[in-house]
């Protein structure tokens, strides 16, 4: 549990200014339905993958209005120079408790935009509350999640480690990558913290301010095989890699004839192609052909699919800034959406859809939940349908965005639905798998997906379309709404 604390207040103001509205006109235990989805497919891949929930169960199930919070608002003013918030209300919210129903999409999943990866239902003053929190934490982790997936499809099965915490967005972003990350399919962490505190292996040697501490790199090389023989991993970059490569060989004869071995060597800059080429060949010519070879320095899926095909001889990678920040898209533009509200729990649904001069920006409108179909050649395509309204035993599906794009599903397949129930009635029934198994099934997800779909140059898309009667019920409300 990263959240031991209540952060009730990690929030925007208008998800406040809205809830004292509603409860302010009386219509706070109104009905509403929230999905929280993402329109773009991240760095111009497929997909993403689903990461987060485990950390926003640990905020829900901690939040609270402690009486700082309470205190603190009691501060807020508007232009007027009056309270923004009448006392009433912040007596309201020192008591307040979710009674919500909540279903997600279980971590580690294959997904794919518009598809919602949470379906928030219960009172609409408890559902807006969650707008903001949820987008972060969901948002971040489901994004690094996604490059992470990347960046280890282009390492081919070779290890991984996260390096990124100098780098990250803070304290939490920090731990929030090293996280999403591993879901993604990396295999360890630099971040001691994260390997604390979410059971993520570490690795981690030396720097070269270690080389530089002593008066020559042999010397350093030495000391290095004394103080820590069970972690040499030798830095060989300092002054010149061959060079260096070649010192550390020598320490490492001397070590072999007491018996320690060496992990190997580690290259952070210059052509590491061709370097690694050479080193590998010093490595095999001295007799250690177990030794590893890891690099570093900016890494991308880019540059490593790259060495890869130039044929670097590089088992290891560590990968920090463009992972932990998704440098080439530091952002995945989830958000979180009204799609249906009721004066009660008894009462029929009323469907709202969101209709703009954009037409990725048309919500959908519903109860919704994702079937996915699957062959035995892997995933066949994905439908969101409407939850309260039966769907045919051969259902239809139709691209939102190309309404040309029509495909019959269930043939031939199996289905699941993704979204599963986490909370009902404000009371968790979810159990959270352990972070390694959260790995296992993203890993999974993703070896069901074609070589196609994963390539970074032009991917082949994924089928993804509303069931039939949805997609005609959401013209239908458009065609209200503009009348």
């Amino acid at each position: 549990m990263i959240y031991k604390t209540s952060l009730a207040l990690l929030t925007d103001l208008y998800e406040l200014t809205m809830a004292y509205g509603y409860w302010k006109k009386g219509f706070h235990e109104k009905e509403a339905a929230f999905h929280l989805f993402f329109r773009k497919k991240p760095f111009n891949g497929t997909f993403a993958i689903a990461a987060g929930l485990e950390t926003a169960i640990d905020f829900l199930k901690n939040f609270r209005y402690q009486a700082d919070d309470l205190s603190y608002l009691e501060t807020l003013k508007g232009v007027d120079d009056k309270p923004l918030f009448e006392p009433a209300f912040l007596e309201y919210l020192s008591h307040f408790r979710f009674t919500l129903d909540i279903d997600a999409v279980p971590e580690g999943t294959v997904v794919f935009p518009y598809e919602p990866l949470l379906r928030v239902t219960g009172p609409i003053i408890q559902a807006q509350l969650l707008e903001s929190p949820l987008l972060n934490i969901i948002n971040f982790q489901s994004l690094i999640a996604t490059k992470a997936a990347r960046i280890c499809y282009a390492a081919r099965g070779d290890h991984v480690v996260e390096f990124g915490m100098r780098r990250a967005q803070g304290i939490d972003g920090a731990l929030s990558a090293a996280r999403g990350a591993f879901i993604g399919g990396c295999h360890s962490t630099s971040n001691v913290l994260a390997g604390k505190m979410l059971d993520i292996p570490v690795k981690g040697t030396h720097a070269h301010s270690w080389i530089m501490a002593f008066d020559d790199e042999k010397a350093s090389f030495d000391a290095w095989g004394e103080v820590m023989p069970g972690n040499l991993l030798f830095l060989v970059d300092t002054y010149e890699s061959l060079r260096g490569t070649k010192r550390a060989i020598e320490i490492a004869q001397k070590l072999k004839a007491k018996k320690i071995g060496i992990m190997g060597v580690r290259l952070d800059s210059g052509d590491l192609a061709h370097l690694s080429i050479e080193i590998r060949k010093l490595l095999d010519q001295a007799g250690f052909t177990s030794a590893q070879i890891m690099a570093s320095n900016e890494l991308d899926e880019y540059i490593i699919s790259d060495l890869k095909h130039q044929g670097a001889k590089i088992d290891l990678w560590g990968v920090g800034t463009h992972l932990v920040t998704g440098k080439d898209q530091p952002a995945l533009d989830g958000v979180y959406k009204l799609s249906a509200v009721r004066d009660n729990k008894k009462a029929p649904w009323r469907y709202k859809v969101k209709i703009s001069e954009q037409l990725v920006k048309v919500t959908n409108p519903g109860i919704l939940q994702v079937r996915r179909y699957a062959s035995d050649e892997g995933f066949a395509g994905d439908m969101i349908y409407d939850v309260p309204t039966s769907v045919p035993a051969t259902p239809v599906a139709i691209d939102p965005l190309d309404p040309t794009q029509v495909k019959e599903l269930g043939e031939g397949c199996t289905f699941t639905d993704l979204l599963v129930p986490i909370m009902r009635e404000g009371k968790f029934i979810y159990t959270s798998p352990t972070l390694k198994a959260i790995r296992e099934n993203s890993i999974s997800q993703q070896n069901e997906l074609r070589p196609a779909m994963r390539r970074f140059l032009y991917p082949q898309p994924y089928f993804m379309g509303l069931e039939r009667s949805l997609y005609e019920r959401k013209l239908s409300l458009i065609q209200e709404v503009k009348r």
